[in-house]
């Protein structure tokens, strides 16, 4: 599919496409082909004061409204982000790499505000008449000035999640997008302008960390800010809201998550999910099971079947809806996996399949990599690579795996696969990670479930229908004294 003519590279401040202030501009570049895709504005700190000023201006008047007429507005856009898929898809292909054959994002983005514009009348106070002489509440009340901050493998999902609830309850929204994947931010900015929002209401710019990321997390107006990416740049942040306002802070950073496939499993289903989820998106997923614990009895079985099915893998163009396995999102991305190939060659442990650039395409493309039996201590087995790369070992008994399992910093998610309904009981209980699949593994969540990490995968919870909803509300005790 050919790429739109018209790409929006602007920023949306206040309900207007503008360039930015001093003019700067920055290349994206399609990681397939290293060609020049589109020259996107950069925010600088006056561009970045000015969203935050006009989402504050927007906010006493959005606040008002009845959550019918915000609804409103989602409901609208809902519908002109699914009428706009293809163009999603050939964006986020071009921008990013992701192959347009399994692009689903633009309708999960579109699920979300359909369903916060249906949810608004879930925040609720409580009532107390158990202080003598007094009746007291509590009320919800939203921040004000929300900011977001989300990373390029997922971006229009991660989009929805932080500002639909954050919009349906009452805040104004300044959303930075990541300079890797700034493209479908910007197609959707063109939609909020289409579907009505009043102006202030969303505000969207793409810029760096160092410059619009900074600015955001110390700025004395914004009030609360939900960050998903990186474990250094969520410290950061951190960091930042902390020498600033103290502003309320929702992070949802790395994982290097494991997934336990012990004797009795499902050999088969547990060999297709595990693979694809490390596959999916060529590896640049939080939750991908990058670490892989076989019991010894199968390890063998396992690891050949898992080998067949990880190289299957159709690399090519991801604007080719036949293509399952694009390039890494950058040069910058690419270079990362390439130094941890070469360290996990170095680790010890056994290169069974892949291990390299294919050379035979330009692109920033990574094969699909297995390396068996690393040491636990080695760098590729503790730190988060964000490509095509697993480590599968072996373990003989449970108390073994399950040390070996939550021996990380990390805690996104984990998997057990067994038939044992006691043994699954007891490492949903023991795995150390904020989300456990039993006889399943990532990316399966639950809509209606919390999702987070433990430890260093983050802080707080997103999710439906009031996890994420409690993220952007103040708590106010009102106690009201009877005569």
């Amino acid at each position: 599919m050919a790429l739109p003519k018209h790409i929006e590279t602007r920023l949306f401040i206040n309900g207007e496409f503008s360039e930015s202030s001093n003019g700067k501009t920055f290349d994206i570049c399609n990681p397939a082909t290293t060609k020049l895709v589109a020259k996107v504005y950069e925010a600088s700190e006056e561009d970045t004061n000015r969203a935050v000023a006009a989402a504050k201006d927007a906010f006493p008047s959005w606040s008002n409204l009845s959550v019918e007429k915000r609804a409103s507005y989602f409901k609208k856009l809902a519908n002109l982000i699914r009428e706009s898929n293809d163009e999603f898809a050939a964006l986020e292909a071009a921008s990013m790499g992701k192959p347009m054959g399994t692009f689903h994002d633009a309708m999960m983005c579109a699920s979300k505000f359909d369903y916060f514009a249906e949810a608004g009348y879930l925040v609720q106070g409580t009532t107390s008449v158990q202080t003598p002489g007094f009746l007291n509440m509590t009320l919800r009340q939203p921040y004000g000035v929300v900011a977001a901050i989300i990373p390029w493998n997922v971006p229009l999902l991660f989009l929805a999640s932080k500002l639909a609830p954050a919009l349906i309850v009452g805040n104004t929204t300044v959303l930075k997008s990541s300079e890797k994947a700034p493209l479908t931010s910007a197609k959707l900015a063109t939609l909020v302008q289409k579907a009505g929002f009043p102006p202030g209401v969303i505000n969207i710019i793409t810029g760096f960390g160092n410059v619009s990321g900074s600015i955001l997390s110390h700025h004395m107006d914004v009030r609360a800010l939900s960050f998903t990416g990186s474990g250094r740049t969520g410290r950061l942040i951190q960091a930042a809201a902390a020498q600033s306002n103290l502003k309320a802070v929702m992070l949802e950073l790395g994982g290097k998550s494991p997934a336990v496939i012990f004797e009795d499993a499902d050999l088969e289903d547990a060999v297709k999910q595990t693979a694809f989820s490390i596959q999916m998106n060529s590896g640049q997923v939080c939750m991908a099971n990058s670490r892989i614990y076989v019991q010894d009895t199968i390890y063998d079985k396992y690891l050949e079947a898992f080998k067949e099915r990880f190289s299957a893998v159709t690399m090519g163009d991801p604007l080719d809806k036949s293509v399952n396995h694009g390039p890494q999102a950058d040069a910058i991305q690419h270079k990362t996996v390439i130094k941890y190939l070469e360290s996990g060659k170095q680790s010890g442990g056994k290169l069974v399949l892949g291990g390299s650039a294919p050379s035979d395409r330009e692109g920033y493309y990574i094969q699909p990599t297995v390396f068996s039996n690393t040491p636990e201590d080695a760098t590729i087995m503790k730190e988060e690579i964000f490509g095509p790369v697993v480590n599968i070992n072996v373990f003989k008994t449970e108390e073994e795996v399950l040390a070996k399992a939550n021996d990380t910093e990390f805690g996104l998610y984990a998997a057990v696969f067994t038939k044992n309904i006691d043994r699954a009981l007891r490492f949903a209980k023991g795995l150390e990670a904020g989300n456990v699949g039993v006889n399943c593994t990532s990316p399966t969540t639950g809509r209606d479930m919390p999702f987070g990490g433990y430890k260093s995968s983050g802080i707080a919870r997103e999710g439906e229908p009031t996890y994420s909803l409690n993220n952007f509300l103040e708590t106010k005790s009102v106690l009201i004294k009877i005569s």
